[in-house]
């Protein structure tokens, strides 16, 4: 290798690197395709609670796929500096739509509309901002033990949403839709534990495309509206309109105030796997700052509320491949794709046993992602006690259906829908009250 080339490689492996745009597009697009299918399913999967017609459904995934590439720039490229205050984290992140955040909107969207869970989005938001500026004081609100509860629960409440997905929206239960969500879990599992390199990154993506195949053979699958969906179309502001229900706005703004101390936990892995440094204070400020302010303008744009991506980190953790360049045209990708119609009306075609059949092992991951953190903590019978109640109460109180319902409408709406409030208020409160052991 020339001089040159080797130090326009070397480029890749500086945050504020210039490689060539040969260079960096591969590893772009291989951030695009670890995120794509993650990013889009949680609106396709809300527009199906929510009863969207398909055009509404299209105007929710292109804005999905347009604000994660708006959210992804404001973390890549900081500004408007004040102090020590700062709005991004200017770390080489990707910004995608959350799955942490479908069951609380499952359960607004069966009783309101998309309007209200972006209201509730803009007060959480501002509640993130809050949390950005005073991180350092109240962080030891949200050990590992308490977060790992609630990522936890979680993984937890979506299990339903993926094996109902399995199962099929047409044709409910019918051995033609579990054989191919079987065969595409069954892909994706093959190549998380067998695959090297791209295929292991890819695995997601790529059992969906076996599964979408198989379903094609059964015919499940219609182009009708491919054809005659539009080529450009850009994001449509305040398509759904804006609504600020109460007991909706408490319930999103907790899980953004969990949301919030959890990305600590991206933006560390990305500094300490791509660049063997702990993030500044600064930087983890202005992450968790951005992040609230992307999501109310995402808000503003039809987009779902948006969080740092882990199998993203972990691209950077493996290739310590860290220069912004490469993220930025990942987040140009990711825009070109969300003002064109067909590519939201291609993935529509997706039936849902395939998409149940990849994203379960997405849940599952997520599951076992808060009891690794959860581990992180001494296993004693304080601890136990805290992930065991709040878990229990969370998860007990969701699967009785009536146990609330002599208690007033907004209690049920914040507690009684989704296990993840009641389980963070559970873990944070017993971790503040119960007496810490010697060992600890």
């Amino acid at each position: 290798m020339s001089t040159k080339n080797s130090n326009t490689s070397q480029e890749l492996f500086n945050l504020n690197g210039k490689p060539s745009f040969g260079q960096a597009l591969p590893l772009a697009f291989q951030h695009v395709v670890a995120m794509i299918i993650g990013c889009v399913a949680p609106a396709i999967i809300l527009a199906g609670v929510s009863g969207l017609s398909e055009s509404d459904t299209v105007v929710l995934i292109q804005a999905s796929l347009a604000m994660s590439a708006i959210s992804t720039f404001i973390q890549l490229f900081p500004f408007i500096k004040f102090k020590s205050y700062q709005i991004g984290a200017g770390l080489p992140v990707i910004m995608g739509i959350s799955f942490a955040y479908v069951p609380i909107m499952q359960s607004i969207a069966q009783d309101a509309d998309v309007g209200t869970i972006l209201g509730a989005q803009i007060v959480g938001g501002i509640v993130a901002i809050i949390v950005g500026i005073f991180i350092k004081q109240i962080r030891h609100l949200f050990p590992p033990l308490v977060t790992g509860t609630v990522v936890f629960a979680i993984g937890l409440s979506l299990y339903p949403t993926a094996v109902n997905y399995m199962a099929g929206s047409a044709d409910y239960g019918s051995w033609q839709n579990w054989l191919v969500a079987i065969i595409t879990l069954a892909v994706v599992t093959g190549l998380n534990h067998f695959g090297k390199g791209f295929l292991k990154l890819s695995s997601v993506l790529i059992g969906i495309i076996v599964g979408y195949v198989v379903a094609l053979g059964f015919g499940m699958v219609d182009f009708s509206s491919v054809l005659t969906a539009k080529w450009v179309q850009f994001p449509q502001p305040m398509h759904f309109g804006i609504k600020f229900e109460p007991s909706s706005c408490v319930a999103i703004a907790v899980l953004f105030a969990i949301s919030s101390i959890q990305a600590i936990g991206d933006f560390s892995a990305t500094t300490t796997g791509g660049m063997d440094r702990m993030p500044t204070d600064e930087e983890l400020s202005g992450g968790i700052i951005g992040y609230g302010v992307s999501n109310i303008v995402c808000a503003f744009f039809s987009g779902l509320p948006t969080a740092t991506y882990s199998q993203n980190v972990g691209i950077v953790s493996s290739t310590k491949v860290v220069a912004k360049r490469v993220f930025g045209i990942a987040a140009m990708i990711m825009l070109v794709a969300g003002i064109m119609p067909k590519i939201a009306y291609i993935l529509l075609t997706i039936p849902s046993c395939v998409l149940g059949g990849a994203t379960i092992s997405v849940f599952a991951m997520i599951s076992m992602t808060g009891i690794k953190l959860i581990n992180n903590s001494k296993m004693n019978y304080r601890n136990t006690s805290i992930v065991g109640l709040a878990i229990a109460l969370g998860m007990g109180v969701t699967q009785a259906n009536a146990a609330l319902a002599q208690l007033p409408a907004w209690v049920t709406t914040i507690f009684g829908k989704s296990p993840v409030a009641l389980s963070t208020l559970v873990a944070v409160f017993l971790n503040l009250v119960l007496p810490k052991e010697k060992e600890e």
